[in-house]
């Protein structure tokens, strides 16, 4: 393995302190937790109003999304579990309306939303932190670094966002959420923890976790630790893929304070140090995030209000490029973004049907690079500042069986930067130093009408507006990259870039009904379909110099999105479908990439429990249709990637002390394929998709 010398001889100084302040606290928590084992599962005719449900539902409560007039879906810890607690591109792409670009090299998570990716598109966060984190290059114009293991849960939020996590969002937001003291503690105890042991075959080697948690009357603390170091795997004609390799650290500490009902604050660091290989380097990225929250809810009509503030600090560092005696030209690379923000929201209630929730949220950007050791101050990805803040209400109208729901927010943003311009820029700048100096702003709206004839069935009606501001890295970006058999390709900024926008419908409706087939069964389903129109949107423009530009004319993108469930308790199934149809702009994979996804797209789960509902067996179908990438792309004449499908196998075993087995087998067939909206592994054209895979995992609760 190429990247391993560069692992080993790095790991040991990049465990910081605080990864071992989280093993300690996670061994001394769960050490104390030891008092009483946890109390078995209800039986099948408990009667205590819980609905148990499949992994990939989660039990109704306020956030519930099949409460809601509004394209949302919840994955909870247990579904990250199902697709082997490793594969995070996994998950996002069996939900509906979402899909990720897929890099098999690079660890990050890039988020699609109805065929929108990259460059902010999609507001991507970890307990509410917005990632900013992006470069230029062959790959996905942003990601987001988070390890599967400590995540409590998944929130995606598909179209207009009116509330918290909206600003500059074209299609969308998705929230990470890390474990907190309630994720870890159970059975109304006040300390506890958790370890687990997980194991694979291909190439996924050991990869343990440990969690543990405390209550002292009104504090609570809460810290965790995982490791993975995954070798190379093979692909379905057992071929090994090149770089695919990881070596990640990471952990969390989380405080909170609650001396009342009325009073909540939470004080919050994740981190996350991963080394790997990707785009010919050996990499390391080092990601920090810091949150600070607090809640007043005195119980009143007019208060329920929540504070919080934060801070990213993301770096990527480009160490020597295998095989290349000098190291390679971008060896020294250095990409650090710094953000810091705050959001502030209300929730008042007038009367007895008209509840409002409005707020404030501002994010600050700063990027500082060193593009290579050689030429510091001139390359592909630019250093600069930005930012995008808003204000923004949303007030629900209840009458009779109708809720009309109306959200206006203003949202205005900077960007900032200098850089210097070589001649031959094809938007006319003139050779030299230039500044840029940008700001804008956006009223976007949106409307939803709900309808609730009976208890089962709410129909719904929305129309939005969203926008999205140009970044640092397409307004500033420069530089030049050697072309095979002629002079070098030339980068040149554009300080002109206009925002793009969208408008757009949706359609939908929500079918809950318990008992449905059994005195007690649940089924719940959300059908939605959407319409966005979108204006100015950005890529790259090819030519003798090559620069990001707005598209003229108006993009299409609509399409069909089927979630649901049923559980019976004894039998459980999980349905996800989407069809997409969209006419965007080619994008040129190389600098940025295209973001088509498949036409359609299937995930089907089932299963079923026994041994008093401690044995869960099933089985998930994944399949999805050709993909169109560009003609552009179409180096063989063919601009579809094929389609293909996957069967998955997992069983979980539940002790009564708490103990769990879980196991898992991916692609059951060992089917050859590469992940369509994928980069392959360092630009070969094998199959970069895992071939068969078997995991076992188990957990002990303590």
């Amino acid at each position: 393995m190429t990247s391993a010398p560069l692992i080993a001889n790095r790991l040991p100084r990049r465990l910081p302190a605080r990864l071992a302040l989280c093993g300690a606290l996670a061994a001394a928590l769960a050490a104390g937790a030891q008092a009483q084992p946890l109390p078995p599962p209800p039986p099948a005719d408990a009667q205590d109003g819980t609905v148990y449900l499949s992994p990939l539902v989660t039990q109704a409560d306020a956030s519930d999304p099949y409460a809601e007039p509004a394209a949302e879906s919840t994955i909870s810890a247990d579904a990250i579990d199902l697709f082997g607690g490793q594969n995070l591109d996994d998950v996002l792409r069996s939900t509906a309306g979402t899909f990720t670009r897929d890099n098999p090299q690079n660890p990050g998570v890039a988020v699609n939303i109805r065929g929108l990716e990259g460059s902010g598109r999609v507001n991507m966060t970890v307990d509410g932190v917005r990632q900013s984190f992006r470069f230029t290059g062959h790959e996905a114009q942003g990601f987001t670094y988070v390890d599967p293991a400590l995540l409590a849960g998944i929130d995606v939020s598909r179209g207009a966002v009116s509330g918290v996590g909206g600003a500059g969002a074209l299609a969308g937001s998705v929230n990470f959420r890390t474990l907190g003291a309630d994720d870890i503690l159970s059975g109304g105890r006040d300390a506890g923890g958790f370890a687990a042991l997980n194991w694979g075959d291909n190439g996924s080697g050991f990869a343990p976790v440990a969690a543990g948690a405390a209550r002292w009357g009104a504090v609570s603390l809460a810290a965790a630790v995982s490791r993975r170091s995954p070798d190379d795997y093979d692909n379905g004609d057992g071929v090994e893929v090149p770089g695919t390799a990881q070596d990640l650290t990471s952990g969390l500490v989380k405080f909170e304070y609650r001396p009342s009902e009325t009073h909540r604050l939470n004080l919050g660091g994740v981190y996350y140090d991963n080394d790997f290989l990707a785009n010919s380097y050996n990499q390391n990225i080092d990601s920090r995030q810091y949150t600070a929250g607090y809640a007043y809810t005195p119980g009143t009509d007019w208060v329920n209000l929540r504070i919080n503030a934060y801070r990213s600090d993301v770096t990527m560092t480009y160490d020597d490029a295998p095989g290349i005696p000098t190291g390679g030209t971008a060896m020294g690379r250095v990409i650090e973004d710094v953000g810091t923000g705050f959001d502030l929201s209300n929730t008042s209630r007038l009367g007895a049907n008209v509840t409002t929730t409005y707020g404030v949220e501002y994010f600050h950007d700063d990027v500082d690079v060193v593009n290579s050791a050689a030429v510091p101050d001139r390359g592909v990805n630019p250093s600069g500042e930005s930012s995008i803040g808003g204000v923004f209400a949303d007030t629900r109208w209840s009458v009779g069986l109708a809720d009309l729901i109306v959200g206006l927010r203003y949202d205005r943003f900077t960007v900032k930067g200098h850089g210097s311009v070589t001649a031959g820029n094809p938007l006319g700048m003139p050779e030299g130093p230039y500044t840029v100096d940008r700001s804008d702003g956006r009223f976007n709206p949106k409307l939803t009408l709900a309808l609730s004839p009976a208890d089962w069935v709410q129909p719904y009606v929305s129309w939005s507006k969203t926008f999205r501001p140009p970044t640092i890295s397409e307004t500033m970006t420069g530089g030049s990259h050697p072309a095979s058999g002629g002079p070098p390709q030339s980068f040149f900024p554009n300080p002109f870039l206009k925002p793009e926008t969208s408008r757009g419908w949706e359609a939908g409706a929500n079918f809950v009904a318990g008992p449905a087939l059994t005195a007690d069964d649940s089924l719940r389903v959300k059908l939605g379909y959407f319409h966005n129109r979108v204006d100015d949107y950005i890529t790259a423009v090819m030519g003798q110099g090559v620069y990001f530009g707005n598209n003229p004319g108006t993009s299409t993108v609509k399409g069909v999105e089927l979630e649901g469930g049923y559980d019976a308790g004894f039998v459980f199934a999980n349905l996800s479908y989407t069809h997409t149809d969209s006419d965007l702009p080619s994008q040129v994979n190389g600098f940025g990439a295209q973001s088509y996804v498949p036409d359609d797209v299937l995930s089907a789960t089932i299963g079923a429990r026994m041994l008093e509902r401690r044995l869960t067996l099933g089985t998930r179908y994944y399949k999805v249709s050709r993909s169109f990438i560009g003609d552009i792309n179409a180096y063989d004449g063919d601009p579809w990637d094929p389609g293909y499908h996957l069967v998955d196998l997992f069983a979980n075993y539940v002790f009564r002390n708490g103990t769990e087995l879980r196991a898992n087998v991916s692609n059951l067939l060992d089917e050859a394929y590469t992940p369509v909206l994928s980069t392959p592994a360092g630009g070969s054209e094998i199959d970069t998709g895992r071939g068969r895979t078997v995991s076992l995992t188990a957990k002990f609760r303590f």
